[in-house]
Formats: structure tokens, C-alpha cells, sequence
């Protein structure tokens, strides 16, 4: 019974010859490359057959009244004809996929053959006219050769763009515009055509010479007629493919794309496509950098290298997001020794493998340590013989550290004075502390212990051989406890997006730029300096989560629009957060020899009121006192404005 409903199906909704051409469509795909190769063999003989036939008949001349050695001289023209187009590898090329190679493989084997008949066709009768002493003419004239050759090339053309039509799969799982009409988009148009996954409607251009030309089939148009595409429901993606073109130009035209809630994605810049030929794979999803528009200064690679370049240097706190970056840019600039000290077994581990990947030459050493046990950092600093360090270690979450406090003034706070008085007494040259613009007039404990390991490197600058440098910068677009990342998977699971405030505005940059700069700002200390990098301009996080959201191909769903995709749901800051960051906490702001590090001239308290202070923390810890631990802070750090709920979680169970 299945069997007859099966066939009744088949019988209403599809003719037998769509089964029939559908059989040899697999058929054909599925066969061994010999076999294809013979059927396009075969078919070519079978053309040239025709084609000298044609030119016959409209001759009036006819193969059977032909005597036998015309007869034999017509049979040679096909067989020696497919024999040629094999030597210069016609058969070698896959119909499924033609392009312009193919067509110049058969122009030189139809000029070839063509040629090498008429060369042999013209030595066959010299031969023979003097063994039989007759006079032969050419069987057909120049004008019926040229009909012969033209026929024979329309023929053949044509039967293989017909078995290309029937062989290749024209049914793409996207519709894609290309933004950018260069040779690059021209590259990538050529690879979707063969593949499955997208396929090229229209190219999109600026330059108006190209509006409503095609390029490889496809055609130009204005960026304006890429709205009624979208509204028509023709495209479901936009590939920009622009590699040369700046952060700022990329950032201009995705503010025009997002109008459309279409999603975007980016071709490689130029150096990643001078690896080979553009791959569809290649292709990557949208880089929240590109959205923001920040243009890197290069590197100054006498300031990357100073304090580097054969030198033992110690990053702490490796495995984190920018530990891990800056151990990679110091492993590329010569050291002679790479120390990496994390209490993460695993991330320690994975930094190790990464940097061992591509800096084989570099010895490479992973310390399992805390930051807090002076004795081990001690030990480490000595042993190795370290010139330069750069602390990274810290705990950098607003709404965790709030939760737990002392934890952060331990790690924090006592964990880069330890680190710093193990610097000085194994005489390492340059410690450098990263360290957040949260530091300034902070609204959390996190950025209240930033700011207050600061002025104990500053205090102890005063006497110190070592030269103690702070670095002090915003978000990094990538990091741990980041809210880009959090978007993005948010989009991905459908929604909402939640955003804390609609007022909220944020600093961002690259965690390879904010390593780069890090280093640099190093280099051009003197001891007790505090950089400031300059991190652009703001962004309204509202807008960013608005922007991510439509060039991901979705729209906001809102009052205006309730029918949209996604929705963005305000939380309300959470404890310690601020609507916005400062970089400066006075006015005393100085330029250096790179335009985007800034030196900040800033007041510090002397090292003997810090030791009260870092006595009483120490005293606040042991009874678990949280009231008295951000008095103290207050005290301490300038324009700290705690929080009036106590988030401390043991101090909530306590109470």
C-alpha cells in the first residue's frame, strides 16, 4: 500500500521526466571522472560530425557521394579533433563549474585543432596527389571552413552551459548582496557562485561609472536600491567586501546598512587575504570593532622593545584576558626569557601551548603561583634574574568584587604591594601595574583597590631603583566580564538584550591595541608616572545593543515597533556601577611621544600613612567588618562614593 501511494504521489506531483532527469543528474554527478570525461568526449566528436555536415549540406555536397578518401578525410576531422581538445586538457576542466579559465582552455583547443587539421588535412593530399599522381582540392572552401568552425564553437559552448545549467545546484541557503565592486568582491562573487551556501544577487558601489554594469553576471547598483532589496525580501545578507577600507569608512557604512535590519558580514583585511585566494569561509561575522569606528595608531617598535628585547620579563596574572596578550606581544619582541605567573592552572596551561605555537626560539616558563605569597614571588624574581613586570593579576568584576570585598582588598591591594616590594629587593628595573579607569572616583570597591595599588606604587617610587609605571585605561572590547560578548550571545539565543540603563556610556578598545599601548606607555616611564590611553570617544551602550542588534539582520522590538525581533530589557546599574568612566582625576594632564598615552600628574599619599591605612584593612579583615573596610577606602581614595547597600555576601547571611 505504501508502495502504490508512493507511486500515486509521484505520478501527480511530479512527472516521470523530472524523475527521469533528476536519476540522470545523479547519475551523472556520481560518475567516475573517466566516464564524464568520455561523455563530453563522445559529445564533442558528435559536434564536429555535425558541424562539418552542416557545412556540407549548405554546400550541396553529401557525405555518401563523397569518394572514399574524402570520406576518410571528413571522419579524421572529429577524431583528431577530440584527440587535440584532450592534449590541451579541455576534458580536464568541471562543467559544473565554468568560469573564464574554461572558456580560454576552449578557444586553445578549438584555435589548436583547428590548426593542426588543416596542417595535416594539407599534408594528406600532398602526399597523396604525388603516390597517385591526381590533384585534390580541399573539400571545402575558406567559407565553409569558417561555418564549420563557428558552428562546431557554438555547438560546443552551448552544450556545456545547458549540462552546467542542469548539473549545478542553483538553490543557495542565502541571498547575498556584495558591498564593494573591486577585485576583491569580484573574487568572492566567483567563489559563492560555486558554492552552495550563499549566492550573489548584486553588487553594491559607490562609484557611479559601475551603477547597472555586471560584473561576472551580476549586477551594480546604487547603495540607495539596497533598501528596496531588503524590503523585498531578496537578501538575506550583506558581505562587505572592502579590505583596504579604514575602521572609520567601515563604521560610516554599516550606520547606513543597519538602517535595514539586514544581517552584515566582513571580508578579511588584507593581510589576512594575501594568506591565498578568498574562500567563502573566509568570510567573518561582524567585528564590534568595525561598529565602533576606533582607528589604531601603529606601534612605535622602539617603545615595544625597550624594556623586552633581551630581557627576563614576568607577566602576572598571564592567563587573564589581557595577561594573555600582553605575554603573546612580549614573546614577539625578542625577550630572552618569558615568565608566566598565574594561579589558573588551566588558563596558565592554554597561554603556555598558544605562545610555544608560534615563538618556539623563547624559553617559556609557567609559574604556578599567588600573587599574595611574597615568599614565592620573591623566590621567582630572583631566581630568574626578572628586569621587567608587568602586573596584570587582579580581580577586575564591579558586581563581584562588591559581593566579596575582602577578597579583592587581599588580592588587589596587598597582592601588588607584595609584588612590588619583591621587584625592589630582587632589583627588577620596570614594574609596571595595569590598572582601569574605574580607579577614578570610583563608585566600587573594584576600582577603589585599583586606585589604591596605584598610590602605593607612587609612594614607593620615591626611594625606589625600580621604576614604578601605572597604566590606566577602560573597556576592552573581548574581555572577561565584558558586555559586548553578552550581546552577541544574547542575539544568538533570540533575546532580550539587557542593558543596565539607557544613559550608560562606555570607553572601548582591542585588547591587542590596550596591550600594545600598555608596553608602550612602560617604555617611557620614569618612576611614579601614572599614563593615562587615550580610549576615543564614548559610546552609549543603549545604541551599541540597538546597532548589533540590526546588523545581525534583526530588528528592535519596542513600542514604536512591537512586531520586531529582539528586545533590549533595562536591568538598572548594578552596585558600583557608573553611568560613566573618567580616565583623570585632576586636570594636570601632560602629551608624551605617543599621541594616544598620556602622562597624569597626580597627588599620592606618603608610604607611612598608607601603612596605617593598609593596617587597619588588614585589622577590618580579620572581624569581617565591611562598614569599617570602605570607610577606611574612603579615607584613602579620593572621591570614592560607595554604594549605600552592603552587597557582601557573608556579611548578608551575618545579618
Amino acid at each position: 500500500m505504501a508502495h502504490y501511494n508512493e507511486k500515486c504521489l509521484r505520478k501527480k506531483i511530479f512527472p516521470t521526466n523530472l524523475f527521469d532527469s533528476m536519476r540522470l543528474k545523479v547519475f551523472l554527478i556520481s560518475s567516475s571522472r573517466k566516464t564524464k570525461k568520455l561523455i563530453v568526449l563522445i559529445s564533442d566528436f558528435l559536434a564536429i560530425s555535425f558541424s562539418i555536415s552542416f557545412a556540407l549540406i549548405i554546400s550541396d555536397k553529401f557525405f555518401f557521394e563523397l569518394d572514399l578518401f574524402s570520406q576518410l578525410r571528413i571522419v579524421f576531422i572529429p577524431a583528431l579533433t577530440v584527440f587535440v581538445f584532450w592534449t590541451v586538457g579541455v576534458y580536464s576542466s568541471v562543467i559544473r563549474f565554468i568560469d573564464t579559465s574554461l572558456i580560454f582552455t576552449l578557444f586553445k583547443g578549438v584555435l589548436a585543432s583547428a590548426t593542426v587539421v588543416f596542417i595535416l588535412n594539407s599534408f594528406l593530399i600532398y602526399m597523396w596527389s604525388h603516390i597517385n599522381s591526381e590533384t585534390f582540392k580541399y573539400l571545402l572552401s575558406f567559407q565553409e571552413w569558417m561555418v564549420t568552425l563557428i558552428t562546431f564553437s557554438f555547438v560546443i559552448m552551448s552544450s556545456r552551459l545547458i549540462a552546467n545549467y542542469i548539473l549545478s545546484d542553483r538553490k543557495s541557503e542565502k541571498r547575498v548582496v556584495i558591498y564593494g565592486a573591486g577585485s576583491a568582491g569580484v573574487q568572492l562573487a566567483s567563489a559563492l557562485r560555486v558554492s552552495k551556501e550563499m549566492e550573489p544577487v548584486a553588487f553594491v558601489d559607490k562609484n557611479k561609472s559601475l551603477h547597472d554594469s555586471y560584473l561576472v553576471g551580476i549586477k551594480v547598483i546604487h547603495p540607495k536600491k539596497l533598501k528596496k532589496l531588503v524590503d523585498r525580501g531578496k537578501v538575506d545578507e550583506v558581505l562587505i567586501a572592502m579590505p583596504s577600507a579604514s575602521r572609520h569608512t567601515l563604521q560610516s557604512l554599516l550606520r547606513d546598512i543597519e538602517k535595514f535590519a539586514v544581517k552584515v558580514r566582513i571580508l578579511p583585511g588584507l593581510a589576512e587575504l594575501a594568506q591565498g585566494k578568498v574562500l567563502v569561509s573566509e568570510l567573518k561575522e561582524l567585528d564590534i570593532l568595525d561598529l565602533l569606528g576606533r582607528t589604531e595608531v601603529p606601534a612605535d617598535n622602539d617603545l615595544l622593545r625597550r624594556n623586552i628585547q633581551d630581557k627576563v620579563v614576568l607577566i602576572t596574572g598571564a592567563g587573564g584576558s589581557i595577561g594573555s596578550e600582553i605575554s603573546k606581544q612580549v614573546s614577539k619582541n625578542e625577550p630572552s626569557k618569558v615568565i608566566l605567573l598565574d594561579s589558573n592552572e588551566f588558563a596558565l596551561y592554554s597561554i603556555k601551548k598558544e605562545i610555544e605555537s608560534f615563538s618556539k626560539s623563547i624559553p617559556v616558563y609557567s609559574v604556578l603561583a599567588n600573587v599574595c605569597n611574597k615568599s614565592r614571588m620573591l623566590d621567582v624574581c630572583k631566581s630568574f634574574n626578572v628586569n621587567t613586570i608587568y602586573h596584570t593579576a587582579a580581580y577586575k568584576h564591579v558586581s563581584l568584587v562588591e559581593e566579596n570585598p575582602f577578597e579583592a582588598v587581599f588580592n588587589n591591594i596587598e597582592g601588588t604591594k607584595i609584588c612590588a616590594e619583591a621587584a625592589i629587593e630582587a632589583n627588577v628595573k620596570t614594574f609596571v601595574l595595569i590598572s582601569t579607569d574605574k580607579a577614578v572616583r570610583p563608585t566600587n570597591v573594584m576600582g577603589a583597590t585599583k586606585r589604591f595599588s596605584e598610590l602605593i606604587l607612587q609612594s614607593m617610587a620615591i626611594n625606589s631603583n625600580t621604576q614604578m609605571i601605572m597604566v590606566r585605561f577602560g573597556n576592552v572590547v573581548g574581555s572577561s566580564g565584558s558586555a559586548i560578548p553578552l550581546f552577541q550571545q544574547q542575539i544568538r539565543d533570540g533575546g532580550p538584550v539587557t542593558v543596565t540603563d539607557p544613559e550608560v556610556v562606555r570607553y572601548f578598545m582591542s585588547i591587542p591595541e590596550a596591550a600594545e599601548l600598555v608596553i608602550q606607555a612602560g617604555a617611557m616611564g620614569q618612576g611614579g608616572d601614572v599614563f593615562v590611553l587615550d580610549m576615543g570617544d564614548p559610546v552609549k551602550i543603549y545604541e551599541l545593543a540597538k546597532r548589533l542588534i540590526n546588523l545581525s539582520g534583526m530588528e528592535v522590538k519596542d513600542e514604536a515597533n512591537p512586531n520586531g525581533d529582539i528586545e533590549i530589557i533595562f536591568t538598572g546599574l548594578r552596585p558600583g556601577e557608573k553611568l560613566y568612566e573618567e580616565l583623570l582625576i585632576g586636570d594636570n594632564v601632560s602629551s608624551t611621544e605617543h599621541k594616544q598615552i598620556l602622562r597624569a600628574e597626580e597627588d599620592f599619599l606618603s608610604s607611612e600613612k598608607l601603612k596605617i591605612y593598609l593596617d587597619l584593612l588588614k585589622e577590618a579583615e580579620k572581624i569581617g567588618d565591611v562598614k569599617a573596610l570602605r570607610d577606611i577606602l574612603q579615607k584613602v581614595v579620593s572621591g570614592f562614593t560607595p554604594e549605600t547597600e552592603i552587597v557582601d555576601i557573608i556579611y548578608q547571611q551575618n545579618h
